[in-house]
């Protein structure tokens, strides 16, 4: 089946609306909005379909316009059934200038064979922010399927101002390369990644706070202190093994496995609560 979503935004008086918008089957959005007076629009991407199949290939396109905020939500776990040929999706998303976007999906469950590739364009401008993370679980692990998928490739290219800062590039084929190796996952079975993009905090309504607001003399030294309450977060917490880097955009990426989709999921949660 092929599939295609695509979503654009407006400012109105200071709060982002949704704009013109196409969804055909099995797609479907609702606009989950609570504060409906708040500067942030908040969508759910739902599905007819109990998760992907065989030969679906699904392309989301995404513009979230100048000084709006958009956070995309997923309704559930999104589940890859066996396949012999494979699907595949592409995502392009366009964050216009001084726009924020957020983007934390449940995580993916690869089935027994399934085969998936997905590529993710994200464009940024000027002052604009992102939160964008993925989770990769080991597949059915109750039902006994441990790494037991044929392929999983997923990339995603980050530009700002049209210059390329980020590239992930995850690739997994347990039957080539074992999991658990070492410099692999080392005996985790389910790993996370998150990218932030973005200035100092922003507020409900969507205006820039100044270093001296929060007590910093930087906007560089409230990006270490941001890493640093990550890292102290994360290092609260059993059962997980990560890392905080530094990257360009004025951001960081963090990475961790664990033996749990629920909790990355809730950490990655936290984590935007945290710098939002």
């Amino acid at each position: 089946m092929k599939a295609a979503l695509t979503i654009d935004t407006f400012d109105r008086n200071g709060i982002t609306c949704l704009g013109e918008t196409y969804v055909n089957s099995p797609f479907k959005l609702m606009n989950i909005t609570e504060d409906r007076k708040g500067r942030g629009l908040h969508l759910m991407v739902m599905s007819s379909s109990p998760g992907i199949l065989d030969g679906d290939e699904y392309h989301i396109s995404i513009r979230v316009a100048e000084n709006c905020r958009l956070q995309l939500h997923t309704q559930s776990y999104q589940r890859l059934f066996n396949m012999q040929h494979g699907a595949e999706q592409n995502m392009d998303i366009c964050v216009e200038k001084g726009a924020s976007f957020v983007y934390l999906p449940h995580p993916c469950v690869p089935h027994e064979q399934s085969i998936f590739k997905a590529k993710n364009t994200i464009r940024l401008q000027e002052n604009s922010s992102l939160i964008w993370g993925e989770i990769l679980t080991c597949g059915r692990k109750l039902n006994g399927e441990v790494f037991d998928y044929a392929k999983y490739h997923s990339v995603t290219d980050i530009y700002l101002e049209d210059k390329l800062i980020i590239k992930e590039n995850l690739f997994m084929q347990p039957s080539l390369i074992n999991p658990g190796l070492l410099g692999q996952m080392e005996g985790f079975t389910h790993q996370g990644s998150m990218v932030v993009i973005g200035g100092v905090r922003r507020e409900e309504s969507g205006e820039r706070r100044n270093t001296e607001e929060i007590g910093v003399r930087s906007q560089e030294e409230y990006r270490e202190r941001m890493r640093d309450g990550v890292y102290e977060y994360l290092s609260s917490i059993e059962g997980i093994s990560f890392g905080v880097s530094a990257c360009q955009g004025e951001g960081m990426i963090v990475r961790i496995l664990g033996y749990k989709a629920e909790q990355l999921m809730d950490i990655f949660k936290h984590i935007a609560t945290m710098i939002q």
